[in-house]
Protein backbone atom coordinates (compact mmCIF):
# COMPACT_ATOMS: atom_id res chain seq x y z
CA UNK A 1 0.00 0.00 0.00
CA UNK A 2 1.33 3.44 -0.93
CA UNK A 3 2.08 5.59 2.11
CA UNK A 4 3.40 8.57 0.15
CA UNK A 5 2.58 9.57 -3.42
CA UNK A 6 4.24 12.61 -4.99
CA UNK A 7 3.05 13.27 -8.52
CA UNK A 8 4.56 15.66 -11.09
CA UNK A 9 6.21 17.84 -8.44
CA UNK A 10 7.84 21.02 -9.76
CA UNK A 11 9.39 23.89 -7.82
CA UNK A 12 10.90 27.01 -9.39
CA UNK A 13 12.90 29.71 -7.62
CA UNK A 14 13.11 32.77 -9.85
CA UNK A 15 14.40 31.40 -13.15
CA UNK A 16 15.85 28.23 -11.59
CA UNK A 17 13.89 24.98 -11.69
CA UNK A 18 14.98 23.21 -8.51
CA UNK A 19 12.62 20.23 -8.85
CA UNK A 20 11.29 19.28 -12.26
CA UNK A 21 8.25 17.02 -12.70
CA UNK A 22 9.22 14.46 -10.05
CA UNK A 23 6.94 11.50 -9.38
CA UNK A 24 7.67 9.10 -6.52
CA UNK A 25 5.62 6.44 -4.75
CA UNK A 26 6.73 5.09 -1.37
CA UNK A 27 5.20 1.83 -0.20
CA UNK A 28 4.47 1.35 3.47
CA UNK A 29 7.24 -0.59 5.24
CA UNK A 30 9.91 0.15 2.63
CA UNK A 31 13.35 1.78 2.74
CA UNK A 32 13.92 3.99 -0.30
CA UNK A 33 16.94 6.12 -1.26
CA UNK A 34 16.83 9.33 -3.28
CA UNK A 35 20.13 9.80 -5.10
CA UNK A 36 21.64 12.40 -7.39
CA UNK A 37 24.49 14.93 -7.59
CA UNK A 38 24.73 17.97 -5.35
CA UNK A 39 22.31 20.62 -6.54
CA UNK A 40 19.90 18.13 -8.10
CA UNK A 41 17.06 19.27 -5.82
CA UNK A 42 16.92 16.37 -3.37
CA UNK A 43 16.70 18.47 -0.22
CA UNK A 44 14.27 20.85 -1.91
CA UNK A 45 12.09 17.82 -2.66
CA UNK A 46 12.19 16.84 1.03
CA UNK A 47 11.28 20.44 1.91
CA UNK A 48 8.23 20.18 -0.33
CA UNK A 49 7.15 16.89 1.21
CA UNK A 50 7.42 18.30 4.74
CA UNK A 51 5.67 21.60 4.04
CA UNK A 52 8.62 24.00 4.10
CA UNK A 53 7.94 24.80 0.45
CA UNK A 54 4.70 24.57 -1.50
CA UNK A 55 5.09 22.97 -4.95
CA UNK A 56 4.40 25.16 -7.97
CA UNK A 57 2.92 22.13 -9.69
CA UNK A 58 1.94 18.63 -8.64
CA UNK A 59 0.27 16.84 -5.77
CA UNK A 60 1.48 15.09 -2.61
CA UNK A 61 -0.64 12.47 -0.85
CA UNK A 62 0.39 11.13 2.55
CA UNK A 63 -1.59 8.17 3.85
CA UNK A 64 -4.22 9.04 1.26
CA UNK A 65 -4.56 12.68 2.33
CA UNK A 66 -3.46 15.70 0.23
CA UNK A 67 -0.78 17.61 2.14
CA UNK A 68 0.69 20.10 -0.36
CA UNK A 69 0.16 23.52 1.21
CA UNK A 70 -0.09 22.29 4.81
CA UNK A 71 2.27 23.74 7.41
CA UNK A 72 5.24 21.64 8.58
CA UNK A 73 3.68 21.15 12.02
CA UNK A 74 0.44 19.91 10.46
CA UNK A 75 2.32 17.39 8.32
CA UNK A 76 4.38 16.28 11.32
CA UNK A 77 1.18 15.70 13.29
CA UNK A 78 -0.05 13.40 10.50
CA UNK A 79 2.99 11.17 11.02
CA UNK A 80 5.84 12.44 8.82
CA UNK A 81 9.09 13.45 10.51
CA UNK A 82 12.55 14.28 9.20
CA UNK A 83 16.17 14.93 10.01
CA UNK A 84 18.34 17.54 8.31
CA UNK A 85 21.60 17.52 6.39
CA UNK A 86 22.93 20.06 8.90
CA UNK A 87 22.19 18.76 12.39
CA UNK A 88 19.50 20.83 14.12
CA UNK A 89 19.51 20.06 17.81
CA UNK A 90 18.90 22.25 20.84
CA UNK A 91 22.56 22.26 21.78
CA UNK A 92 22.19 23.72 25.27
CA UNK A 93 19.48 21.26 26.25
CA UNK A 94 20.13 17.73 27.46
CA UNK A 95 19.83 14.67 25.26
CA UNK A 96 16.60 13.69 27.05
CA UNK A 97 15.12 17.18 26.73
CA UNK A 98 15.77 17.16 22.98
CA UNK A 99 13.69 14.00 22.64
CA UNK A 100 10.94 15.45 24.85
CA UNK A 101 10.68 18.40 22.47
CA UNK A 102 10.09 15.92 19.64
CA UNK A 103 7.22 14.46 21.65
CA UNK A 104 5.32 17.75 21.89
CA UNK A 105 2.63 16.86 19.31
CA UNK A 106 1.47 14.03 21.60
CA UNK A 107 1.33 16.11 24.78
CA UNK A 108 -1.84 17.71 26.10
CA UNK A 109 0.17 20.31 27.98
CA UNK A 110 2.73 22.79 26.59
CA UNK A 111 6.18 21.26 26.28
CA UNK A 112 7.74 23.96 28.46
CA UNK A 113 5.40 23.01 31.33
CA UNK A 114 6.64 19.43 30.98
CA UNK A 115 10.27 20.52 30.97
CA UNK A 116 9.71 22.79 33.99
CA UNK A 117 8.02 19.94 35.88
CA UNK A 118 4.76 21.69 36.70
CA UNK A 119 3.35 19.70 39.63
CA UNK A 120 -0.08 19.29 38.06
CA UNK A 121 1.49 17.59 35.07
CA UNK A 122 3.61 14.92 36.77
CA UNK A 123 1.69 12.01 35.25
CA UNK A 124 2.07 13.29 31.71
CA UNK A 125 5.67 14.23 32.37
CA UNK A 126 6.42 10.73 33.59
CA UNK A 127 4.88 9.09 30.54
CA UNK A 128 6.71 11.43 28.19
CA UNK A 129 10.03 10.84 29.93
CA UNK A 130 9.56 7.06 29.98
CA UNK A 131 8.81 7.06 26.26
CA UNK A 132 11.77 9.32 25.52
CA UNK A 133 14.13 7.10 27.52
CA UNK A 134 12.88 4.05 25.64
CA UNK A 135 13.74 5.79 22.37
CA UNK A 136 17.18 6.70 23.69
CA UNK A 137 17.75 3.05 24.58
CA UNK A 138 16.69 2.13 21.04
CA UNK A 139 19.33 4.41 19.49
CA UNK A 140 21.96 3.60 22.13
CA UNK A 141 22.04 6.93 23.97
CA UNK A 142 20.20 6.29 27.25
CA UNK A 143 23.41 6.44 29.30
CA UNK A 144 24.05 9.91 27.88
CA UNK A 145 20.54 11.25 28.50
CA UNK A 146 21.70 13.95 30.95
CA UNK A 147 24.56 15.25 28.79
CA UNK A 148 24.16 18.44 26.81
CA UNK A 149 23.51 17.75 23.15
CA UNK A 150 26.42 19.97 22.11
CA UNK A 151 28.86 17.69 23.97
CA UNK A 152 27.91 14.54 22.05
CA UNK A 153 30.23 13.13 19.38
CA UNK A 154 29.06 13.76 15.83
CA UNK A 155 27.69 10.26 15.26
CA UNK A 156 25.72 10.42 18.51
CA UNK A 157 24.21 13.75 17.49
CA UNK A 158 22.91 12.04 14.36
CA UNK A 159 21.41 9.29 16.53
CA UNK A 160 19.78 11.89 18.74
CA UNK A 161 18.16 13.52 15.72
CA UNK A 162 16.64 10.17 14.81
CA UNK A 163 15.42 9.60 18.38
CA UNK A 164 13.78 13.03 18.38
CA UNK A 165 12.08 12.26 15.07
CA UNK A 166 10.83 8.96 16.51
CA UNK A 167 9.34 10.77 19.50
CA UNK A 168 6.36 11.78 17.37
CA UNK A 169 5.52 8.13 16.58
CA UNK A 170 5.92 8.71 12.82
CA UNK A 171 4.73 6.48 10.02
CA UNK A 172 7.44 7.91 7.74
CA UNK A 173 10.89 9.35 8.46
CA UNK A 174 12.86 11.34 5.89
CA UNK A 175 16.62 11.22 6.56
CA UNK A 176 18.72 13.84 4.77
CA UNK A 177 22.26 12.44 4.38
CA UNK A 178 22.20 10.53 7.70
CA UNK A 179 25.79 9.26 7.36
CA UNK A 180 27.43 12.44 6.04
CA UNK A 181 30.74 13.06 7.81
CA UNK A 182 30.80 9.68 9.53
CA UNK A 183 33.72 7.28 9.68
CA UNK A 184 33.23 3.68 8.44
CA UNK A 185 32.32 2.31 11.88
CA UNK A 186 29.77 5.06 12.47
CA UNK A 187 28.34 4.49 9.00
CA UNK A 188 27.92 0.77 9.69
CA UNK A 189 26.15 1.54 12.97
CA UNK A 190 23.89 4.08 11.27
CA UNK A 191 23.03 1.59 8.52
CA UNK A 192 21.99 -0.94 11.13
CA UNK A 193 19.89 1.66 12.94
CA UNK A 194 18.07 2.60 9.73
CA UNK A 195 17.19 -1.05 9.14
CA UNK A 196 15.92 -1.34 12.70
CA UNK A 197 13.64 1.66 12.20
CA UNK A 198 11.71 -0.39 9.69
CA UNK A 199 12.16 -3.89 11.11
CA UNK A 200 11.60 -3.17 14.81
CA UNK A 201 9.44 -0.04 14.82
CA UNK A 202 7.54 -0.40 11.56
CA UNK A 203 8.62 3.01 10.26
CA UNK A 204 8.90 3.62 6.53
CA UNK A 205 12.18 5.35 5.63
CA UNK A 206 13.20 7.61 2.75
CA UNK A 207 16.79 8.82 2.75
CA UNK A 208 19.01 11.10 0.73
CA UNK A 209 22.44 9.51 0.60
CA UNK A 210 25.66 9.79 -1.42
CA UNK A 211 27.30 6.61 -0.10
CA UNK A 212 26.33 4.16 -2.84
CA UNK A 213 27.48 1.14 -0.85
CA UNK A 214 24.96 2.04 1.82
CA UNK A 215 22.28 2.76 -0.78
CA UNK A 216 22.73 -0.61 -2.47
CA UNK A 217 22.85 -2.46 0.85
CA UNK A 218 19.77 -0.96 2.41
CA UNK A 219 17.35 0.22 -0.29
CA UNK A 220 14.52 -1.72 -1.86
Amino acid sequence: MALLEATNITKVFGGLTAVNDVTLTIEQGSIVSVIGPNGAGKTTFFNILTGIYKPDQGQVLFDGKPIAGLRPDQIAALGMRRTFQNIRLFHNMTVLENVLVGRHTHLHAPIWNILLRNRSLRSEEGKARDHSRELLRFVGLDRKRDELAKNLPYGDQRRLEIARALAGDPKLILLDEPTAGMNPNETADATNLIRRLRDERGVTVVLIEHDMRLVMAISE
